[in-house]
């Protein structure tokens, strides 16, 4: 029932800015609207404005300087679409997406899912969202509404195969919800929790696909990629 949205931790907000900068990022895909959709839409106008004709004519990537933000609130998709310039909605850097939450299982466990999710391909992932008492249904009587639990998305998972060596996620506290996709994803992750942030890292550490995501991963992360790779293998 909360309608006032927690006051910005500006720190994170500016490592989040860095972090997509310093990465040269194509495509977000972001559960849960707030600060950060701004942020991210910004650091991506920048990266777009730096990167752009090198892109289009050097590397096969759709969906390019986009964010697609996903939430279950129409009213904090509203308020986020209100505190945007213009100019992201307008170039097509920001893009919201309403869909509704159930509870489900992923391999015989409870967790939850948007109903529908943006069909594109993103370079980065940020989790802030959703909250635990939001999905509808249950399975066997039990759900995540209940205020022992916790928020537990499963998203990432069902399409973690489609992901590009070189992916970062990164998750905003919910530590039961990184600690399940931690042991549920099935491809080489390498895996980082810093405290005094209280955010989880996951980066898809895997040789390249083939021609195209090697020049991505080139262009974006550089030589310190492959000795993240090397190290973790």
């Amino acid at each position: 029932n909360n309608v006032i949205p927690f006051p910005p931790e500006l720190d994170d907000l500016s490592r989040l800015h860095y972090i997509a900068r310093d990465r040269k990022v194509n495509t977000i895909l972001e559960f849960g609207v707030g600060k950060s959709s701004l942020i991210f839409a910004d650091a991506l106008y920048k990266n777009k404005k730096s990167y752009e004709k090198f892109v289009k004519e050097n590397l096969r990537k759709s969906n390019l300087f986009e964010i697609h933000s996903v939430d279950n609130y129409e009213e904090w998709i509203k308020e986020s679409k209100n505190n945007l310039e213009s100019k992201y909605i307008a170039q097509g850097i920001s893009n919201f997406h309403l869909s509704n939450l159930i509870v489900s299982e992923f391999a015989g466990k409870i967790c939850t899912f948007y109903e529908k999710l943006p069909n594109i391909c993103p370079d980065l992932i940020y989790l802030d969202g959703p909250d635990q008492f939001s999905p509808r249904g249950q399975i066997r009587g039990l759900s995540t509404r209940h205020q022992d639990r916790f928020p537990m998305a499963a998203d990432i998972l069902s399409f973690e195969h489609f992901l590009h060596p070189g992916t970062l996620i990164i998750i905003d506290g919910r530590t039961a919800n990184a600690r399940f996709l931690k042991s549920n994803l099935q491809r080489d992750w390498s895996y980082s929790y810093f405290k005094d942030w209280d955010q989880h890292f996951f980066e898809l550490l895997e040789e390249p696909l083939g021609k195209y995501n090697k020049k991505m991963i080139d262009h974006c992360l550089g030589s310190n990629f492959y000795k993240r790779l090397n190290s973790f293998n």
